[in-house]
């Protein structure tokens, strides 16, 4: 599996950057030509050497003021998008052949001609693919596809950061890029300008990752998956709080927006009612659009994955198993929860949470185990009494106070040597374990109308220096 590194230049100096901008502008011309003489019906079956000669025969190149090794470059990369975007729209028109038709032989028939571009010369498919696939036009002026032999790398002094050779617009012109990282980009690069900067992205192969991180700790951890912040562990620390304030924060947002869209459909649905047509087409094009939403959504996604997976680094430093509740069941007391409290629930993120722990841990070397979430954040740590859940306290009968998350994670980790719950047993059998489990301590004691806060042996465990303990 390959893996998509990112290099950030670091004191690039304004006229390299100018010189940057300037290609990247003219390299982008190259890519809107592409997509416009190409990116339709017209393009179907072309290669990307077919256009590069194409354009070498008709002096086309020559206008490019570019080398020729970038524009072919941008060529074959601009293919390949157009191809991408063609291929998206075979997935719609095989739902839609699905539909069309029962006849095992007229449905291969369609698909394979839809697989291997003839779908020209077929009335039905045609209509189909136009309906789905649009032609595309280039939105992309700012970056720049460098081949593996057509750059180098450097460093000044041993064990300093690398420097990145480029090409410029004129033959044996070099730019040079300082970068943020000791490790040399290999394979074929993209530069991104983006923000002032230059953004170098490569792919690497996976076990080339691994060699390149620092390796797990050594420990057995358990984690508690939350809300407010993305993991608690066994020890007590907290990792990615500001998950919380992210999802709480991007979720009041697009309550409040998609009411102000919700009251500008109404009012594009009631001027295309009284024939107003031109008023309703002016608030569906100019209001109601998805192109800001849409960016919002993917840099507020970029956000939380990066939150996320830096905290999951943070245990994975120091752990060589972790132990994690399997949170695939959908919750059953939502309902009970508030609007509010449902609507912020929803953007829970514990998908990527999920994801972060095993793509991390299986570069850095360590295990992940899952075990059965049920009571995990309801049952006092070192014992099997059920407390009573207060927000993000949980009280003990013997009076002490846990916090929530922090229970949860000690529970966690020791019910992964719990031989009576499995990850599959049914929640009101693990209540009903544990209940058993209590009646029988207090069946042992001497005194058979002790209270049950005198089983409990958290107390042994200072919890109050637990509970006050900042990170």
């Amino acid at each position: 599996m390959k893996v998509t590194r990112i290099a950030l230049s670091k004191n690039l100096n304004d006229g390299k950057y100018a010189q940057l901008v300037q290609q990247a502008s003219q390299l982008g011309r190259v890519r809107s030509l592409v997509w416009r003489q190409y990116g339709s019906v017209a393009g179907v079956g072309v290669r990307d050497r077919t256009i590069r000669d194409r354009w070498l025969r008709d002096g086309t190149a020559a206008g490019f003021g570019v080398l020729a090794n970038a524009w072919k470059e941008t060529v074959r990369d601009a293919v390949a998008d157009i191809t991408a975007n063609r291929e998206a729209a075979k997935a719609k028109v095989r739902r839609a052949i699905i539909r069309h038709t029962t006849d095992d032989a007229e449905r291969k028939r369609l698909f394979t001609a839809l697989k291997y571009d003839t779908w020209t010369a077929d009335p039905y498919l045609s209509r189909q693919m136009r309906g789905h696939w649009k032609h595309g036009r280039n939105r992309t002026h700012n970056q720049i596809v460098v081949r593996s032999d057509q750059y180098r790398t450097f460093t000044l002094a041993e064990g300093g950061n690398v420097w990145l050779a480029v090409p410029g617009l004129e033959r044996r012109q070099l730019v040079r890029i300082p970068l943020n990282t000791t490790m040399e980009p290999t394979g074929t690069l993209r530069l991104i300008i983006r923000g002032g900067r230059i953004e170098v992205h490569y792919q690497i192969h996976d076990g080339a990752l691994k060699s390149s991180r620092r390796p797990c700790g050594t420990r057995e951890i358990g984690v508690d998956k939350g809300y407010s912040e993305v993991l608690t562990d066994s020890d007590g620390r907290r990792h990615g709080r500001e998950l919380g304030r992210l999802l709480t924060t991007e979720s009041d947002q697009r309550k409040l927006v998609n009411a102000h869209r919700a009251k500008l459909r109404s009012i594009a649905e009631k001027a295309s009612a009284r024939g107003n047509h031109a008023k309703a087409q002016r608030i569906w094009t100019n209001n109601l659009g998805m192109l800001k939403k849409e960016r919002r959504d993917a840099a507020w996604r970029a956000r939380i994955r990066d939150v996320t997976f830096q905290a999951v680094h943070t245990v994975v430093d120091k752990a060589a198993m972790i132990v994690a509740e399997d949170l695939t069941k959908t919750f059953t007391s939502r309902k009970r929860l508030g609007k509010n409290t449902n609507r912020r629930l929803a953007t829970w993120t514990k998908g990527v949470t999920a994801e972060a722990l095993e793509a991390v841990s299986g570069r850095k070397g360590s295990a992940v185990r899952l075990v059965n979430a049920a009571y995990t954040s309801q049952a006092v740590p070192f014992t099997d009494n059920l407390g009573v859940r207060k927000g993000d306290r949980l009280h003990c009968p013997c009076g002490a106070v846990w916090q929530a998350d922090h229970a949860g994670a000690i529970n966690i980790l020791h019910r992964a040597s719990d031989p009576d719950i499995t990850p599959h047993t049914p929640y009101r059998r693990v209540r009903q374990i544990l209940q058993e489990r209590t009646d029988r301590q207090r069946s042992r004691l001497p005194d058979q109308d002790s209270s049950a806060g005198s089983t409990c042996r958290c107390g042994e465990r200072t919890i109050r220096s637990l509970l006050n303990r900042e990170h």
